[in-house]
């Protein structure tokens, strides 16, 4: 009877390791290249040099640029149940904005970016996401990330114009 026991226990062990299996490679079906990012269509903006300058002591936007560059190379990794993280870097990035870059605009920027990265993060962790509902996340975050370099660099530019009052 011992010796029963035994082999139902040590046969159930063996189903669940290969369910467990099956789960893993079903998730990484889904995954996406760098060369699905690269096909996306979207205008990227770079920060100008003068913008360069100005934010860089601004260690937050550095590390949320590493994180949208791994993510361009189909790098997921950071999204892996790490949202505490990310909320602790969206504070840090929102509260020390460097004084030649922050304004309204930039703010809203940035809420944009954390929203798309949240929502990319989310459906990364989902089992059920498809490839083409990834890929067009990645794409949202990567737009929005552009459009804050590009308002940056307008809001430098703009700054940097100097009028003559008469």
């Amino acid at each position: 009877m011992l010796l029963g026991l035994i082999i139902v226990f040590s046969s159930c062990k063996n189903e669940k390791e290969e369910q467990t299996t099956e789960k893993i490679e079903v998730n990484n079906s889904h995954a996406v290249s760098q060369q699905d990012i690269e096909k996306l269509d979207y205008i990227e903006y770079a920060i100008d040099d003068k913008v360069a300058n100005q934010i860089k002591d601004w260690t937050e936007y550095h590390q949320l640029q590493t994180v949208i560059n791994s993510t361009k190379k189909g790098d997921l990794s950071y999204f892996n149940d790490n949202e505490k993280a990310i909320k602790t870097a969206f504070k840090e990035l929102k509260s020390k904005i460097p004084s030649a870059v922050k304004s309204p605009s930039i703010s809203a920027r940035i809420l944009v970016v954390e929203t798309k990265l949240y929502k990319l993060e989310s459906l990364a962790n989902l089992a059920t996401t498809s490839k083409e509902e990834l890929l067009a996340t990645i794409k949202e975050l990567l737009v929005a990330f552009s459009n804050l370099n590009l308002q940056m660099n307008k809001k430098v530019e703009f700054d940097s114009i100097n009028i003559e009052k008469p």
